[in-house]
């Protein structure tokens, strides 16, 4: 294919209630759109940054402003096609969304043409994926047995608990003294805490839980090993694991027993699957984080948990978990599975109506 140019499109997407984690409360996501145009067709792509640098040094501006003048540049050309893109980016450092992002749309535009589905060209084994929510930092005990009590109702297969220091022990024993041992829980700490919080860690494992998510900062690698050696519930990696080379390493030096694989964090969606394979070959369990995606990316993200290695619950909630109305057609939880697209690319359009509401900016980057 060659790229004729790259639409930046920024949406405003409102949450349908605020969504508080260790490092920040979102009541709306500022979303940056890419549409790729090439000679055989158009693809989309959705950049996860956040709008401000808090859980990774990405934010939307930057990555629009990496995108525009370093990343779509060194794409242009004759012959280009989607496994040579992250080769093509490889001289720019960091900007893994950005990069991410753009690949995507890259891939959705080659599959689009050539008729075949994300999914399949990932390796996706599985029709429907197990789905999974996560539950953020609430004002009060009452008010998350409430949340959760609603998510089981609706379906959802495992539970996961935001949690920070004073947001831990308390939260976790109410859920599994009013739900019961057989709910799936985990907990996701995003850096919250550090080593000196070990025995306070340690305490959740009275509470038999799935995994603790990257309790440490991200890179603590080490004190994440020393950390696995002192609880007994496993330890997941999500913001340390950058690549399949940092996933290896973390293996290697004992720091993790469970990785989450997202897409955008690490660089793109066949860097996720290279992770993948380096875990199913270590006999590591993986699931696929979210970022509050659009259907856009919520479609992909299930795509990519339909590979065999895939074997926990991710965060690919339903559409309305986050969203009163999606800008794709939504995703609607079935017997607390989602159905894995099987359309061209990535199985989805945006809704033009949708997309005319929500657009803040729209940016034409001709090549």
């Amino acid at each position: 294919m060659k790229l004729t140019g790259v639409e930046l499109r920024r949406i405003a997407m409102p949450l349908v209630s605020p969504f508080r984690t260790s490092f920040s409360t979102q009541t709306s996501r500022d979303i940056l759109l890419l549409r790729v145009v090439t000679d055989a067709g158009e693809g989309w792509g959705e950049c996860v940054a956040l709008s401000d640098p808090r859980y990774s040094p990405e934010y939307v501006d930057g990555a629009a402003d990496a995108l525009r003048r370093f990343l779509i540049p060194a794409i242009a050309g004759e012959g280009l096609d989607a496994t040579q893109v992250a080769a093509r980016l490889h001289q720019f450092k960091g900007h893994q969304m950005a990069k991410a992002a753009l690949e995507m749309g890259v891939l959705d535009a080659e599959l689009r043409a050539e008729g075949r589905s994300l999914a399949r060209e990932l390796g996706a084994v599985s029709t429907r994926v197990p789905s999974g929510v996560s539950v953020g930092i609430m004002d009060s005990i009452d008010e998350l047995l409430d949340a959760v009590d609603g998510y089981l109702d609706e379906g959802y297969v495992r539970i996961k608990l935001k949690i920070q220091p004073g947001w831990d022990i308390e939260p976790v024993r109410a859920v599994r003294e009013r739900f019961g041992d057989d709910v799936l829980l985990q907990v996701d700490a995003n850096t919250a805490y550090t080593l000196r919080d070990a025995r306070r860690l340690a305490a959740l494992d009275a509470f038999d839980l799935l995994l603790i998510e990257q309790p440490l900062e991200e890179d603590d690698i080490v004190g994440h090993a020393d950390l696995a050696r002192q609880v007994q519930t496993p330890i997941c990696l999500d913001e340390s694991i950058t690549s399949a080379q940092s996933a290896a390493a973390a293996i290697r030096l004992g720091a993790t027993s469970v990785v989450n694989i997202k897409p955008g964090r690490v660089g793109g969606y066949l860097e996720a699957r290279r992770i993948h394979d380096v875990c199913a070959a270590n006999g590591v369990p993986v699931w696929c984080g979210g970022m509050l995606e659009t259907g856009l990316g919520r479609a992909a993200n299930v795509a990519l948990a339909a590979l065999p290695g895939f074997t926990l619950p991710g965060d690919t909630s339903g559409s309305g978990r986050y969203y009163s109305d999606d800008i794709t057609e939504p995703f609607v939880l079935e017997e607390g599975h989602l159905a894995v697209p099987t359309g061209p690319g990535l199985g989805v359009t945006p809704r033009e109506d949708a997309l005319r509401e929500r657009t803040t900016h729209t940016e034409w980057i001709a090549v």
